[in-house]
């Protein structure tokens, strides 16, 4: 007897929303987690995808959403409702490989923040991390959290499973968080300023 067909709409949708940005890109550097959650491994994610943007890396991942056949009871929302994404800077960096690893590291551990507790990241939010080191690989950087906003080039979609939002993530400075942990400033204002492509050189506004 055939083994049945494994059912991956939702996995086929986040690919399809972003071959519409990345026409052609249809093998996209991929790195999948070894044991998945489900079957008591220790990352939430089933993958990330890198796709190529020319001056810039655009990652998404797979895992926060129902990615095969659907599980949960809500109809309208696949999941968490949501994939984490962020564009990161070519050039900004010594050891790519690594700054990659780094940056699914990152991801793995704010993923598993919302399999743990429940605790949704949506757009214009921030993550203070409390940390003075870099959030890449050498911990160099000045930027050392996250701010969140709506991804700019990929919009939200509706699968088989349900909506599915993309959540990206954008480096931000110790300084620039605490800014905003003292309502000194808001998440849009300081987007405004800094734009949606993480570069691990630039310099904290504040």
């Amino acid at each position: 007897m055939a083994d049945e067909e494994v059912v991956m709409d939702g996995w086929k949708a986040i690919d399809e929303a972003f071959l519409k940005v990345y026409p052609g890109q249809d093998d996209p550097m991929h790195f999948g987690t070894l044991v998945p959650w489900r079957l008591g491994g220790p990352d939430p994610l089933d993958g990330i995808s890198v796709y190529d943007g020319g001056d810039y890396w655009h990652f998404v991942t797979y895992g926060l959403s129902e990615l095969y056949e659907k599980e949960s009871e809500d109809p309208e929302w696949s999941g968490y409702g949501m994939e984490f994404t962020m564009r990161l800077k070519k050039g900004c960096y010594e050891n790519e490989e690594a700054e990659i690893n780094c940056i699914w590291s990152n991801l793995q551990k704010i993923a598993k923040i919302t399999f743990n507790s429940g605790e949704l990241f949506d757009a214009w939010e921030y993550i203070y991390t409390g940390q003075k080191n870099g959030i890449d690989a050498r911990h160099a950087s000045a930027l050392t959290g996250f701010i969140t906003v709506p991804d700019t080039l990929v919009q939200s979609i509706d699968t088989p499973n349900g909506h599915v939002d993309f959540v990206e993530f954008v480096g931000a400075s110790d300084a620039e968080l605490m800014k905003l942990r003292n309502k000194e400033t808001n998440v849009r204002e300081l987007f405004e300023k800094i734009g949606d492509i993480t570069d691990y050189n630039r310099k904290s506004l504040y």
